[in-house]
């Protein structure tokens, strides 16, 4: 079997680092080589990740390679993967009918071999793993309705107090595209004063935009 890994954080402050020690430790520890460990720094509200889009399709291509050859993908955590739970559920699905085996390390139970000759262990086995997964799934969207009505009630607070300026005046800039190129700098093609003068943004007005990406996320 071809392991691949996958780990997702939502910000330069949240570091890769742990979740990456985290797959180490469990490919050497069940002697595991690895072809690759995929990282993103985005929202995991959607799927829309140039990593991850780079993972799909290198599965893809070793699939297409070797028709025979099984395919693992391994990550920390089910929300590391996504947080929407529809998207989610959809996305495992289609996993599923590739062919590829995802290997949950806070699922104990998906990281256990399934009996290929005993169709009954077979059975109650996925049948526990897909519950657990749509289980874990409404937690990560739990989650992410929580954070987004936690932000509603902010915004709502600002306005009260008539700090309304930071969101409520005419932007400098669409914020698609500076979301398009902060992204170069959260992934070290470009520096922050770099970003500033290419954008033509001031120092303050450009860490208003970084605040207010960092709060879009997850």
């Amino acid at each position: 079997m071809l392991y691949f890994a996958y780990h997702r954080t939502s910000t330069e402050d949240q570091h890769l680092d742990r979740g990456l020690k985290e797959i180490n430790d469990y490919a050497i520890e069940n002697n595991i080589e690895l072809v690759k460990v995929y990282t993103d720094q985005c929202t995991g509200k959607n799927f829309d990740r140039p990593s991850y889009e780079q993972l799909i399709n290198d599965m893809d291509l070793a699939t297409r390679i070797n028709p025979s050859e099984k395919i693992g993908l391994i990550v920390t955590e089910l929300d590391r993967l996504g947080r929407n739970k529809q998207l989610t559920l959809k996305e495992i699905a289609k996993l599923r009918d590739k062919g590829i085996r995802l290997l949950v390390l806070e699922i104990p139970t998906t990281l256990v071999e399934l009996p290929k000759d005993n169709n009954i262990s077979t059975m109650i086995m996925e049948t526990i793993n897909n519950m657990l997964i749509e289980m874990y799934a409404s937690f990560a969207q739990a989650e992410l309705d929580k954070k987004e009505k936690r932000q509603r009630e902010g915004i709502a607070a600002k306005k009260a107090r008539g700090e309304w300026d930071d969101y409520g005046r005419p932007r400098t800039l669409d914020f698609k595209k500076f979301a398009k190129e902060y992204k170069r700098v959260l992934d070290g093609s470009i520096k922050p004063v770099e970003c500033m003068r290419l954008l033509g943004l001031s120092k303050t007005t450009y860490y208003r935009y970084v605040k207010e990406y960092n709060e879009n996320l997850e």
